[in-house]
């Protein structure tokens, strides 16, 4: 659901659709290059600035693992 709702966001901002799939799936996973034109030849710089800070906190999301972030952003685990 996490890689869906990521691809979406993406492609609101303007990312093609094959983009969109390589940068949300390198980004969660921490693998390196997506695919098309952020693939191996390619890098990140015509991303969109709001996608780029997407996709770095979808980087921070894969690195701390996704229940750890869920954790940390319910109000419930500040209250108690």
């Amino acid at each position: 659901a996490l890689i869906f709702v990521s691809c979406l966001v993406l492609m609101i901002d303007g990312v093609g659709f094959e983009e969109t799939i390589g940068a949300t799936i390198s980004s969660i996973s921490n693998v390196g290059p997506g695919l098309g034109s952020l693939g191996p030849v390619g890098n990140y710089a015509d991303v969109p600035t709001v996608s780029k800070w997407f996709l770095s906190f979808l980087m921070m999301v894969g690195r701390l693992e996704i229940f750890t972030v869920l954790t940390i952003l319910l109000p419930g685990f500040w209250k108690q």
